[in-house]
């Protein structure tokens, strides 16, 4: 049997060495480095520092390439959010410029590269992107919103909005055209099929309304992917303020060089109910001659919304990837860059845009492949007043005081 003091003796020596071998990982754990000593050098040759830079001075193409603007505008935008976006330094480290918080921003939105690439492009860890960057694009929206991303507020607001529609469209009385955009996503952990859409993938909805100079006039985000464009709006501040008549919308007017008075409404597809402030087209089965033309000139005011969702997410092309962040997170992406699409069309109109479709009916825009339409809602209750608007609509279109001479051979 053996002896009871040799048993505690040992006893107590496991005792102290599992102590020392606590104390010794706690000494390893405390070795380990705060900053990786690559990222220390990011103002001697980051991304910002170097390449940025020399873009800048050496080949102003390649510049607005990577930032989608140029210098000039760089440097306005800088000045902008400089007083949102500055940080202090402090004894521990000299905090991430102004310059460099907007230059990364800029570059995630153009690209939509993982937070992993550019942590090695610019020498930032990933975890203060993901913090950076979603800062930046609230501050952008911030400046940006009251100038570039406003909503018409007058009546003389709205019939230049609808000038611009009868200039480009041949389609009068027009204050807009309408549409979602599902913007792709991560779906958060535990949320089901709530995000899941139509088109096979989770997405949160962008429904917007644009003028024919494809700028953005209303923006709503947020709304899960699974419900409708219909429902969508129903959901928005626009549909109240038109439902109610508190938008300022001009009083009913004749349409070009006749008498009939027809008052100011949106254009939409399908998805959306007939209102009398919102066109749509005719069903597709079993249309007559003049539904055809009626749906054919509709859609000439209402692809621009489309061409405009185009040209935003080619510009920006963050919205041709799965944007793997939360939802709250995405909505502050899609704000700011909506405000920096009006920005850039309002500042660079011919570098900006892509083609311009011809006034003559001979569209020079790419033909995107058909998508799968939504489920459309069973009864719209399209009001009468609604439903002879539409039919005064399509007469106009069929007269010889509204028709266009190409229209005949586009049916």
């Amino acid at each position: 049997m053996d002896d009871p003091v040799t048993t505690i003796k040992m006893l107590l020596l496991l005792m102290s060495l599992r102590v020392i071998l606590r104390l010794k990982r706690r000494q390893v754990k405390r070795k380990r480095l705060w900053v990786k000593p690559w990222l220390l050098r990011r103002d001697r040759q980051g991304a910002y520092s170097n390449l940025c830079r020399e873009l800048q001075s050496e080949d102003l193409q390649s510049f607005h390439n990577f930032a989608r603007v140029v210098p000039n505008q760089f440097k306005h935008l800088l000045q902008l959010v400089t007083p949102i976006i500055q940080r202090q330094n402090t004894n521990f480290r000299e905090s991430i410029s102004p310059g460099e918080r907007l230059m990364i921003t800029l570059r995630f939105l153009a690209t939509g590269e993982s937070f992993r690439s550019l942590h090695y492009a610019f020498r930032i860890g990933c975890s203060t992107l993901s913090e950076l960057i979603p800062e930046t694009c609230r501050a952008i929206y911030q400046v940006l919103k009251e100038k570039h991303l406003k909503c018409p507020t007058t009546a003389d607001e709205w019939i230049k909005v609808s000038e611009g529609f009868q200039t480009t469209a041949k389609f009068p009385n027009c204050l807009g055209a309408l549409d979602g955009k599902h913007i792709r996503i991560k779906p958060p952990p535990q949320c089901g099929a709530q995000f899941f859409n139509y088109k096979h993938f989770n997405s949160i909805v962008m429904m917007a309304l644009v003028d024919s100079n494809y700028r953005f006039l209303y923006v709503d985000v947020g709304c899960n992917g699974r419900v409708s464009d219909g429902g969508v709006f129903r959901g928005t501040t626009l549909q109240e303020s038109l439902e109610q008549r508190t938008a300022n919308i001009p009083q009913s007017t004749p349409l070009p060089g006749t008498d009939i008075p027809m008052p100011f409404f949106v254009v939409a597809d399908e998805a959306f109910p007939l209102k009398p402030y919102l066109m749509k087209p005719f069903a597709r089965r079993g249309l007559s001659r003049e539904q055809r033309v009626f749906n054919y000139r509709l859609s000439r005011a209402r692809r621009i919304v489309e061409n405009t969702f185009g040209i935003f997410a080619n510009r920006f092309r963050v919205f041709l990837t799965t944007i793997n962040l939360q939802p709250n997170v995405v909505e502050d992406i899609v704000l700011a860059s909506c405000a920096l699409h009006n920005y850039l069309r309002d500042e660079c109109v011919d570098a900006y845009m892509c083609e311009i479709p011809d006034q003559d009916g001979q569209e020079t825009w790419r033909q995107d492949p058909t998508m799968p339409q939504a489920a459309l809602p069973r009864s719209t209750n399209a009001s009468n007043e609604a439903k002879l608007n539409r039919e005064r609509l399509m007469e106009y279109f069929n007269s010889e005081a509204g028709a266009v001479p190409w229209q005949w051979d586009r049916i």
